[in-house]
């Protein structure tokens, strides 16, 4: 499974959002230029989020986006799933056993567990853990020094 560009896209500006927005609306263009995105493709991220009820937003001058709920309530497999689709690594379009015993086999014992460990990793992962993450790091780059 690869991620694409609108998962990529979306996720970070999700995370710029919440990074930014303090409780007030963010335009996206300010998004789109700090995150180095197109406006007009990450209008239509945005549009596709706003649709899945992971943000809101306000039109006019003074209008953008914010979160649709708390940074702790919203997952990265949220965002995921609503930009991407299922996030399987090999799918299986039957819910019934394969024919095949070979194939079967595989199923169960490689595609079903890597299926569920990357869902447990993004289901697990919210914004908010983001944020606090992102924060740590800026902290520690802030102590980095060079000679």
């Amino acid at each position: 499974m690869k991620i694409s560009t609108k998962g990529r896209y979306g996720l970070r500006a999700m995370l710029d959002l919440a990074l930014n927005s303090r409780g007030g609306h963010v335009a996206l263009n300010t998004i789109a230029e700090r995150q180095n995105i197109s406006s007009n493709y990450l209008e239509q991220v945005f549009s596709i989020l706003r649709k899945a009820g992971l943000v809101n937003s306000v039109k006019g001058a003074q209008g953008g986006y914010v979160l649709a709920d708390n940074a702790h309530r919203i997952t990265v497999g949220q965002i995921l799933r609503v930009l991407e689709g299922d996030l399987a690594v090999a799918g299986d379009d039957s819910e019934n056993e394969p024919d095949n015993p070979v194939e079967y086999c595989l199923k169960k014992h490689v595609w079903e567990k890597i299926n569920e460990s990357i869902n447990e990793v993004v289901d697990a992962m919210t914004l908010e853990d983001l944020l606090v993450n992102y924060t740590r790091m800026q902290g520690q780059m802030s102590l980095m020094f060079y000679i």
